[in-house]
C-alpha cells in the first residue's frame, strides 16, 4: 500500500487513461446486449433442436401477424379496407407472402377471423433480423388506411419491444441509482465531500467494466443478457459504496484515534481493507460459479465478475489517493466521527444473544420458519408478462390470443425428421394413429396434420367410411343392373311386336327377332339373378363373370339384331318404320351393354380396391387406406405440403391445447405428448426418425429443466467456492458453515415472501422462472459480505472472551452493515421503476433479503451461534491468540 500511495498520482492518470481507451474503442454494449442478449436455450434442447430441424430444411420462416380489431362484424367497407392494406403489404420489402383471411375457404376463415368477426387476423411470412423486422411492422402501420384499428405481433416484435423497455430501465436504474447513493451517503455521513468519492470510484469501475466487457462480448463471444447491464450497475454501485463505507469509516476512525492521514490510510487498508479483500473474493467466486451454468442467459451474469475484480482493483489503487490526498476533509463540513457513534441496538442485540442464545435461535426461527415452509415455487413462464401491456406487440398478442384462443395462437410442433420419403401411402397413415394417442392426452384439444389438416379427421381417409362408399356403389350397381333389366325387357317386347309383324314377310329375318327375343329373355334373366345375388352376398368375384358373360351375349344379340335390320332394309318399302324401329331396339342393346360394361369396370375397381384393402398392412394397424391416386390429388398434396418438409423426409404436427401455454399445466403437457408420440411410433416408419417439439409450451419445459438443474449446479458450486475461501481465509470451517446457512435460511424466505406478495397480493401467475436462479446468485453473493464484515471484526477483536469480542463487534460494525445493507436494497430499489418483471421481482427478494439478513438474521442469528460453538468455531483448526 506504501507503494501505491508513492505512486498515486501516477497510478491515477493511468486509470484515466484507460478509461478513456476503453470508452472510445469499445462497442456499444447497449446494443450489443439488445443484438445478442435475448433468450437462447443451449443447442441440444429439445426446442432449439426443432427449430435446428425446421431451419436446416428452410422451414425456419419468421412470421408475424397483422391483428385487425372492429367495432363490429366485419362488412363489404371494413373488407375493402383490409384488402387495400393487404395489397399494400404486398409491396413492403421483406414481406415474403401473406395469408389473406378474405377468402371463400370456410376452414381458412375459421382460422383467421373470431366467430363475431371483429377481430381479423393476417398472417405473414417476412425474413430479416428483429430490427429489420421492426422497421417492416413500422411500414405497416404507415400503410394501414385511418379506418382500422391495427396491431402488429410476432416473436421478433416483442423481442424488440422487450429490449427497449429494458434499454429504457437501465437508463431509469442509472439515473435513480446515483441520486439514492448520494441523499443516502449525505444522511450517514452528514458530509458535502464524502459522497461523491464512493460514487466516482464506483463510476470509473463501471466505465471500466463495461467497455472491457463489450469487448470481450463482440470479440470473444463472452455471455451477455439484457439484464447485464441493470445488474452491473445495481452490484457494482451497491457493494461499491458498501466497500468505500467500510475503508471511510475505519478511516476516520483511525483519524479520530491520532494517526495521521498517511498512517490512517495504511491502518484501515491493512484492517478493513482486509475484510474487503476476503469480501470481494468472495464475490467474484460468487458471481464466476455463474460460468458452471449450462443456459446462456445465467451465465451472462459472470459479467458481474468482471465487474467486482475491475472494482477491487480500483478500490485499491485510486481510493488511497483521495485518502491521503484530502484527510480529514474528506469528511467535510462534519466534525463527529461516526464510528465512534456505536450502534446501540446491535449492541443491546450482541449482549442479549451472547446470554440466551437459544431464545434468539427460537426467535430467529420463528420469523424464518413459518414462511420457508409455505414456499410452492410457484414459476411463470410468461414472457409477454415481462414488458408492459402497453406496447402495440403485446396488445396484439393478447387481441390474437382473445380471438382464437391462446392454444391456437401458440401450439406445440411435433417435428419428425427421418433419412426416407415419410409421405408415402405405407407412411402417412400412421400419423392417424399417432394423432389419436396424442388426442388422448389430458389438456389436448387438437391436433392439425396430413390427416386431419383442420384438426378434423379426412373420413375418406378411413376404411369404415371406405367400405361405406363401396356399399353405396354396390346399391348403385345393383339399381343400375335392374334399370339395365328393364330396358332390356323393353327391347324385348319390342322385338317380340316386330318379330310378329315381320314373320309373314321375311321369315328369316321374323326368325332371326325371335332367337334375338329369346336371348334377351335369357340375358334379362341371368341378369335378375346377379343382381339379387349380389344385393344378398355383395360377392363381387361371383358377379363379375357373370356380368362378362352376359356382356359377350348382347353383343351377339346386337350383332344379329344389326344383320335382322339389314335383312328388312333390303325388302319392300312398307317395313320401313319396322327396320328404324328395330334400329333403335338395335341401339338399345348396345346401351345396355355399355352400361353393362361401366358396371363391370366399377365393380372390377371396387374389388381391386377391397383386394388391397385386404392386403394391406396399414389398414389392420391404422383403419386408413390411402390409394395412390388420392395421394396426388391437389387437395391432398397441398395439405401434404403443409405438414411435411425436406422433400417428404420431415413431418410436422400441430398440437392445439386447451390451457394457457405458458402455464405450469402446459409444460406437464408437453411432456405427457412426449410419452404418447414415444409409444405410438414404436413398430411404424417413423420408429428410429428423430422427433423434437418446438413450440412455446416446449421451449418452456426447457426452461423449466435448464434453470432447475442450473439452479441447482450452481447453488453446489457456489457454496462449495465459497467454503473453500472462507475456510483458507478464516482458518476455520465451522464459521463458513453457518454463514452459508444463514444466507440459505434467508434467500428462502425472501423468495417465499416475494411469492405470497406476486402471487397472492398482486396475482401473478407466479415468479418468473430467472428469478430464483438470479436472486440466489445475488443475495448469497452480496450477503456474504456481511457475515465477513462482523465475524472479520470479530476475529481482529478476539482476545480471551468470545462473548464479550462478539458484543464489541457487533457495536462497532452495526451501523457499517446496517447502512450497507439499506444502501444496497437501495441500489436494486432502482431496478423496480425499469418495469421489466423479473428484474422487478429479483430486486424484491433482493431487498427483503438484505434487510432481512442485516437487521433479523445477522444480528440474532449469527452471535448466538458462534458463542454456542465457543471454542469449535475454528474447529479442525486452533485460534490464534492475539497480544494486547
Amino acid at each position: 500500500m506504501r507503494l501505491i500511495i508513492k505512486f498515486k498520482w501516477v497510478i491515477a492518470a493511468l486509470l484515466i487513461v484507460l478509461t478513456a481507451a476503453l470508452m472510445l474503442t469499445a462497442p456499444n454494449l447497449t446494443k450489443l446486449a439488445n443484438e445478442k442478449g435475448q433468450t437462447q436455450l443451449p443447442d441440444d434442447a429439445v426446442s432449439q433442436r426443432a427449430a435446428e430441424i425446421l431451419k436446416d430444411a428452410g422451414e425456419d420462416n419468421n412470421t408475424i401477424s397483422v391483428v385487425v380489431t372492429l367495432d363490429k362484424a366485419l362488412d363489404e367497407q371494413q373488407g375493402k379496407d383490409i384488402q387495400s392494406l393487404i395489397d399494400k403489404m404486398e409491396d413492403i420489402k421483406g414481406v415474403k407472402s401473406i395469408t389473406t383471411p378474405l377468402t371463400e375457404d370456410k376452414e381458412v376463415r375459421e382460422q383467421l377471423m373470431s366467430k363475431d368477426e371483429k377481430t381479423v387476423l393476417i398472417p405473414a411470412t417476412v425474413e430479416g433480423s428483429d430490427e429489420e423486422v421492426e422497421k417492416i411492422a413500422d411500414d405497416i402501420y404507415k400503410e394501414t388506411p385511418k379506418s382500422l384499428t391495427t396491431y402488429v405481433t410476432g416473436a421478433s416484435l416483442i423481442n424488440q419491444d422487450f429490449a427497449h423497455s429494458s434499454e429504457d430501465g437501465l437508463k431509469k436504474t442509472e439515473v435513480i441509482t446515483v441520486f439514492l447513493i448520494l441523499g443516502l451517503l449525505l444522511v450517514v455521513f452528514r458530509s458535502i465531500v464524502t459522497p461523491f468519492v464512493p460514487i466516482l470510484i464506483v463510476g470509473v469501475t463501471y466505465l471500466i467494466s463495461q467497455s472491457l466487457l463489450a469487448i470481450l462480448v463482440h470479440s470473444f463471444d463472452f455471455p451477455i443478457s439484457t439484464f447485464t447491464q441493470t445488474f452491473l450497475v445495481a452490484i457494482l454501485f451497491g457493494i461499491g459504496t458498501d466497500y468505500c463505507i467500510l475503508i471511510l469509516t475505519r478511516f476516520r476512525e483511525e483519524l479520530a484515534n491520532g494517526h495521521d492521514k498517511v498512517e490512517a490510510t495504511l491502518i484501515a487498508y491493512r484492517t478493513a481493507g482486509r475484510t474487503l479483500f476476503i469480501s470481494g473474493i468472495a464475490v467474484l467466486i460468487g458471481f464466476a460459479a455463474i460460468g458452471f451454468a449450462k443456459f446462456a442467459i445465467f451465465q451472462s451474469a459472470v459479467g458481474v465478475a468482471v465487474g467486482v475484480a475491475i472494482l477491487l482493483l480500483v478500490l485499491f489503487t485510486l481510493l488511497p489517493l483521495f485518502l491521503v490526498t484530502i484527510g480529514p476533509k474528506l469528511f467535510w463540513p462534519s466534525k463527529k466521527v461516526i464510528s465512534h457513534n456505536e450502534n446501540k441496538l446491535w449492541g443491546f442485540l450482541g449482549k442479549h444473544s451472547v446470554r440466551r442464545p437459544f431464545l434468539f435461535l427460537v426467535i430467529t426461527a420463528i420469523v424464518t420458519v413459518p414462511f420457508i415452509l409455505t414456499y410452492d415455487e410457484e414459476i411463470s413462464f410468461d414472457s409477454t408478462a415481462e414488458i408492459s401491456s402497453d406496447y402495440k406487440s403485446i396488445k396484439g398478442l393478447n387481441a390474437m390470443s382473445e380471438a382464437i384462443g391462446e392454444g391456437k395462437a401458440f401450439p406445440v410442433t411435433v417435428v419428425i425428421k427421418g433419412d426416407k420419403d415419410l409421405t408415402t401411402a405405407k407412411s402417412i397413415p400412421y400419423l392417424g394413429n399417432l394423432s389419436k394417442e396424442i388426442e388422448k392426452v389430458d389438456n389436448v384439444d387438437s391436433v392439425m396434420t396430413i390427416t386431419q389438416p383442420t384438426g378434423e379427421r379426412i373420413k375418406d381417409l378411413y376404411v369404415d367410411s371406405q367400405l361405406g362408399i363401396v356399399s353405396n356403389g354396390l346399391g348403385d350397381t345393383i339399381n343400375g343392373l335392374n334399370d339395365v333389366k328393364k330396358g332390356l325387357t323393353t327391347v324385348q317386347n319390342g322385338l317380340n311386336q316386330i318379330s310378329s309383324e315381320t314373320s309373314a314377310s321375311s321369315g328369316n329375318s321374323g326368325s332371326s327377332l325371335s332367337q334375338a327375343g329369346d336371348g334377351l329373355a335369357q340375358a334379362n334373366e341371368q341378369l335378375g339373378l346377379v343382381s339379387q345375388k349380389l344385393a344378398l352376398t355383395g360377392n363381387v368375384d361371383e358377379a363379375l363373370p357373370q356380368i362378362t358373360a352376359i356382356n359377350r351375349q348382347l353383343g351377339t344379340i346386337a350383332e344379329g339384331l344389326q344383320g335382322a335390320n339389314t335383312q328388312i332394309e333390303g325388302a319392300q318399302q312398307q317395313t320401313k318404320a319396322l327396320s328404324e324401329n328395330l334400329s333403335k331396339l338395335s341401339q338399345g342393346v348396345k346401351d345396355a351393354n355399355d352400361g353393362l360394361t361401366q358396371i363391370s369396370d366399377g365393380l372390377t375397381k371396387a374389388k381391386d380396391t377391397l383386394g388391397n384393402m385386404s392386403n394391406s398392412q396399414t389398414v389392420r394397424e391404422t383403419g386408413i387406406y390411402i390409394p395412390e391416386e388420392t395421394i396426388q390429388n391437389e387437395d391432398f398434396k397441398q395439405s401434404i405440403d403443409t405438414y411435411s418438409f425436406d422433400d417428404g423426409k420431415g413431418l410436422k404436427l400441430s398440437v392445439v391445447l386447451d390451457s394457457n401455454p405458458y402455464s405450469e399445466k402446459a409444460i406437464a403437457t408437453v411432456k405427457d405428448i412426449e410419452e404418447a408420440v414415444d409409444r405410438a411410433v414404436v413398430n411404424t416408419p417413423f420408429e428410429g426418425a428423430e422427433i423434437m417439439y418446438g413450440g412455446i409450451s416446449s421451449s418452456n419445459a426447457d426452461l423449466n429443466d435448464i434453470s432447475t438443474t442450473d439452479l441447482s449446479r450452481t447453488m453446489i458450486i457456489m457454496m462449495v467456492g465459497l467454503f473453500v475461501v472462507l475456510t483458507i481465509l478464516f482458518r476455520s470451517m465451522i464459521m463458513p458453515v453457518y454463514m452459508i446457512a444463514s444466507l440459505l435460511v434467508t434467500y428462502y424466505t425472501a423468495i417465499s415472501i416475494s411469492e405470497f406478495l406476486f402471487v397472492n397480493v398482486m396475482g401473478e401467475s407466479g415468479i418468473s422462472w430467472a428469478v430464483p436462479f438470479f436472486s440466489f446468485v445475488i443475495l448469497i453473493a452480496l450477503g456474504i459480505d456481511y457475515s465477513i464484515f462482523l465475524l472479520d471484526r470479530f476475529q481482529e477483536e478476539v482476545r480471551e472472551s468470545i462473548p464479550d469480542a462478539m458484543v464489541i463487534s457487533m457495536r462497532k460494525m452495526g451501523s457499517v452493515i446496517i447502512t450497507a445493507s439499506i444502501i444496497l436494497a437501495g441500489t436494486f430499489a432502482a431496478m423496480i421503476p425499469s418495469g421489466v418483471l423479473t428484474l422487478v421481482q429479483v430486486a424484491t427478494v433482493i431487498i427483503i433479503g438484505l434487510l432481512l439478513y442485516g437487521i433479523v438474521i445477522l444480528p440474532l442469528l449469527i452471535p448466538a451461534v458462534t458463542v454456542t460453538l465457543s471454542e469449535g468455531n475454528w474447529w479442525p483448526f486452533r485460534r490464534k491468540k492475539r497480544e494486547e
